[in-house]
């Protein structure tokens, strides 16, 4: 059986199995982040405690008034420049592009 469960982080929508969310809850210390936020977490984790970054990463997510479906789209391509080790080359000609400021934690 699955359930609606909303992230703590960007507040984006999900059905999940019961086992799932606890499993998720299990790793982020009792709060339950969708994918896209439990890996942007994974990725800063490397650099710190899962506390400190599970806090950095709502404190992002806080920070951009936009819709769910903004704030996913821009999460996923921060996460992809961090992978690909862009993290601020071109930032200013992405603002141009899709007309979004980006922010680095």
């Amino acid at each position: 059986m699955e359930i609606l469960v909303k992230c703590e982080c960007c507040a984006l929508k999900e059905e999940c199995t019961i086992e799932y969310i606890e499993g998720v809850k299990a790793k982020f210390n009792g709060k339950w982040l969708c994918g896209l936020c439990s890996e942007a977490v994974g990725d800063e984790a490397v650099r710190g405690s899962i506390e400190d970054a599970v806090r950095a990463h709502m404190s992002f997510c806080r920070k951009h008034n936009s819709s769910p479906a903004s704030r996913v789209a821009d999460g996923m391509r921060l996460m992809l420049r961090r992978r690909s080790g862009e993290l601020t080359q071109n930032a200013s000609s992405s603002t141009k592009k899709y007309g979004r400021s980006t922010s680095v934690l």
